[in-house]
């Protein structure tokens, strides 16, 4: 098999991290009730209101927020976040003011809404996975939507930007996007590109519930649909072939590494796919890589180490970027564009079909 040589890049400074391994108690202890606290914040709507406003008068939140919500238990959970410096609290404790870490933890919300809403259950529960009391998909599961909203929290903070400079270069006319999730990423880029359609597809019946409400908040029911369907049906069977049948490009992003757990279908993947899609000359494909040396670095960068354990728990393998790239070369797909794609250790491509 011929590798495909893909132009050598610098990598980003965060794709190392500034974590310091071996991680001390006090970092990895503190940083677990850290993360439960930007979780809470996200689900209270304190986020997004800090992002509009970076002064928050407390009272008035809560005020707002509905006659059920605890005063008390609102105030420690900010108390907690001005503790980790995300906030500063003026006027007797009375407002919330967002500081700069907290302006950056903003931005990277979506980690936390994977890791504490996704997969808090999972990591909680990797003891009964190994003594064999639970099991993945059954006994223990992840909440789906909660893992597409993070992912779409990510894309709009800090990857759609690369991708809509990627996709300025693709002239396409309709648009697929395979594991979806809520939808955001298709609605957007179809959006901002009058006379285009687009389909979401995605597993998670959450998620795609979730992708309906998206669509239709974006104005987008005539354009873009959002399909639940588990993608290798589509690759290995005759699932909504009419509505694929005019897709000319076609676009993933965080799902190719299920798509390939399998080692009997592995191989056949990235063909099947192109079989599924015959109209699809375009292929804008992303997915987080095992890390090069993982186990002797010196410092962490932000989700790996929670990427890779749960994708160990699940069962799932991950692979290497040369492993990426002989199964595209083995199917035609040539990379046109290959660049570094915001989460640490994630690559997108450009391929062309030949």
């Amino acid at each position: 098999m011929t590798l495909l040589h893909t132009p050598p890049h610098t990598l980003p400074a965060d794709w190392y991290g500034a974590a310091p391994a071996p991680i001390g108690v006090d970092q990895a202890f503190n940083g677990y009730v850290a993360a439960t606290v930007v979780h809470t914040l996200d689900r209270l709507g304190v986020w997004d209101l800090l992002a509009a406003d970076p002064r928050l008068d407390i009272a008035g939140f809560v005020r707002s927020a509905g006659p059920a919500v605890r005063d008390r238990v609102v105030r420690e959970v900010l108390r907690a976040a001005a503790v980790c410096g995300w906030l500063r609290l003026e006027d007797g404790g009375d407002t919330a003011v967002l500081t700069d870490a907290g302006r950056e933890t903003l931005r990277m919300r979506g980690y936390f809404t994977w890791a504490v809403g996704g997969y808090s259950d999972l990591f909680s529960g990797a003891a009964r996975l190994a003594t064999g009391e639970a099991t993945f998909g059954e006994t223990l599961l992840r909440d789906e939507a909660m893992v597409a909203l993070g992912s779409g929290q990510n894309d709009r903070s800090f990857m759609s930007t690369t991708l809509d400079e990627v996709l300025d270069g693709i002239d396409f006319h309709t648009l697929a996007d395979l594991g979806s999730g809520i939808s955001a990423r298709v609605s957007r880029v179809v959006g901002a590109r009058p006379g285009t359609r687009g389909l979401g597809l995605d597993i998670s019946g959450p998620a795609t519930e979730l992708g309906h409400r998206t669509i239709a908040e974006a104005g987008l029911t005539d354009r873009v649909r959002a399909i639940r369907t588990d993608v290798l049906d589509v690759c290995h069977r005759e699932a909504h072939r009419d509505a694929i049948a005019e897709v000319d490009t076609v676009m993933s992003f965080f799902l190719l590494h299920d798509l390939l757990a399998d080692p009997g279908t592995r191989p056949q993947l990235f063909t099947r796919l192109r079989e599924a899609f015959p109209a699809a000359r375009t292929f804008v494909l992303a997915d987080t890589m095992l890390r090069p040396d993982a186990e002797g670095s010196a410092t962490l960068p932000v989700f790996s180490l929670g990427y890779e354990l749960a994708h160990a728990l699940m069962g799932v393998p991950l692979h290497t970027k040369e492993t990426y790239e002989e199964l595209f070369a083995a199917a035609g797909l040539h990379p046109v564009r290959t660049v570094p794609f915001g989460t640490p250790h994630s690559w997108l491509y450009v391929l062309e079909a030949r």
